[in-house]
């Protein structure tokens, strides 16, 4: 995978693809949402901000990273979105997202929800787990894949009319997605599958095991 430039990580499952940790590693900039502190840095990594509400920290790594806090106390949105605002004002807009699925569901759906939003914001933004890698399109394009991979096409917006699909197994021909599921479960014919929308915008999910 190409190297981001930002990775924010999130307080969810620490990811273990060793995929993800080199990209993690290879990051010029990392964000940890304040609850992920801890587990980023028993594993050797240095947070260049800390963005959160702040009530998740030790107070030994609160002393050691006084000087990469940035708090925000208001509840209307979570860490992550915190985190990618600050990306954001911070003139980022390359970020790959770690750590927001796991651990607990409510969070991991609310998450992946997100990402349409992110990515009216950024250039490029995905999230990345141990099994697979959710990317946001708002418009018609074109992904890169294996042949043989699963891929499911979720629409959280409901409404989305995919026109066409090519390259996957089972096409999709002008359907509106009214719910989560009925874009999902496909697979890739070969190296490259495409998506044409109307409007709206859909999260593509690429399993990376078999």
């Amino acid at each position: 995978m190409t190297p981001y430039e930002c990775v924010v990580v999130a307080n969810g499952s620490f990811p273990v693809l060793p995929a993800a940790l080199e990209l993690l590693d290879k990051a010029s900039v990392i964000i940890a949402c304040d609850g992920a502190v801890e587990s980023l840095c028993s594993r050797g990594f240095v947070p260049t901000a800390i963005v959160g509400d702040l009530d998740s920290i030790p107070d030994d790594l609160r002393l050691r990273y006084a000087d990469r806090l940035h708090g925000e106390a208001e509840q209307d949105t979570n860490d992550l979105t915190k985190a990618i605002r600050f990306a954001c004002a911070s003139h980022l807009s390359d970020v790959l997202i770690l750590g927001a699925t796991g651990l607990r569901e409510d969070h991991t759906i609310g998450n992946i929800s997100l990402l349409l939003d992110y990515a009216k914001e950024l250039d490029r933004v995905e999230m990345l787990c141990d099994y697979g890698l959710f990317t946001p399109l708002l418009r018609s394009g074109s992904l890169a894949c294996r042949r043989g991979q699963q891929v499911s096409i979720f629409a959280p917006h409901p409404g989305v009319e995919i026109v066409n699909t090519e390259g996957l197994r089972w096409p999709i021909r002008r359907r509106t997605l009214t719910s989560w599921w009925q874009g999902s479960l496909n697979e890739a014919l070969g190296d490259e599958f495409t998506i044409v929308l109307s409007g709206g915008g859909v999260i593509v999910y690429r399993l990376f095991v078999d």
